[in-house]
């Protein structure tokens, strides 16, 4: 398990049990941005408990887009053989790790879709859902990726799988992240399965989505297409 963090030091304390309890075989790799709130501090505690636990600190805010890249590298110089990414603030349920582990011998990626099965998001305020399922429209469009939720971020990736993707070379720093790592899986013909989830808004900490993060989103498809084109994806 990945799960990067920025100021999430409530939600993580409480979280990283949770996934323990889910299989006795399952670490959990928390890359943190060094947090002002203490989460870095947190996961040490967890960690003296539990040698399932570890953490990645890194020295400044730098994106979601870099930490899981980090955390990706640590997962498979640790030899993992299967690697999930999270959000740290319960908006991916966690229940549903035993599903991800169900499909994943078949498949190369799973991933859990808030937009197969309807739209099965819970307490998001209007606007951030019309800019959710309209930003993942507008990326299918461009990319031409065959999936329903090309933005979403709870995922759990064979080990093979990463090791195809040049992860030195992904550029996407915000969530835009998300849709480059499944366009480039897709791109060298892996197979990814999409499944249901119902994905309920944090109801602690703050969300870290701003203009940038969506402006970003907006250009990195086309870089995408274009790159892919010219053979230098």
């Amino acid at each position: 398990m990945v799960i990067p963090t920025f100021n999430e030091r409530e939600n993580i304390q409480r979280l990283v049990p949770q996934i323990l309890e889910q299989d006795g075989h399952t670490t959990v790799l928390v890359v943190d941005d060094s947090s002002p709130d203490g989460t870095s501090e947190a996961v040490e505690q967890l960690a003296a408990a539990d040698a399932r636990v570890g953490l990645l600190r890194r020295p400044q805010r730098a994106g979601i887009g870099p930490a899981y890249v980090a955390g990706f590298q640590h997962a498979l110089r640790s030899g993992a053989d299967y690697i999930v990414q999270m959000d740290a603030d319960f908006s991916h349920p966690v229940a549903q790790l035993k599903e991800f582990r169900a499909y994943i011998d078949e498949y190369d990626m799973v991933l859990g879709s808030r937009y197969l099965a309807g739209i099965t998001v819970v307490n998001w305020p209007i606007e951030r859902l019309l800019l959710s399922y309209f930003g993942n429209w507008y990326a299918r469009r461009i990319t031409g990726l065959p999936l329903f939720d090309v933005t979403g971020g709870f995922k759990c990736w064979r080990r093979e799988t990463l090791e195809r993707i040049p992860l030195d070379r992904v550029r996407s720093n915000g969530y835009a992240f998300q849709i480059e790592m499944t366009y480039r899986a897709w791109r060298i013909g892996h197979r990814i399965k999409e499944v249901p989830i119902i994905f309920v808004d944090r109801t602690a900490g703050d969300s870290k989505m701003n203009k940038s993060i969506a402006t970003e989103a907006i250009w990195i498809v086309w870089w995408l297409r274009i790159m892919d084109r010219l053979g230098r994806l």
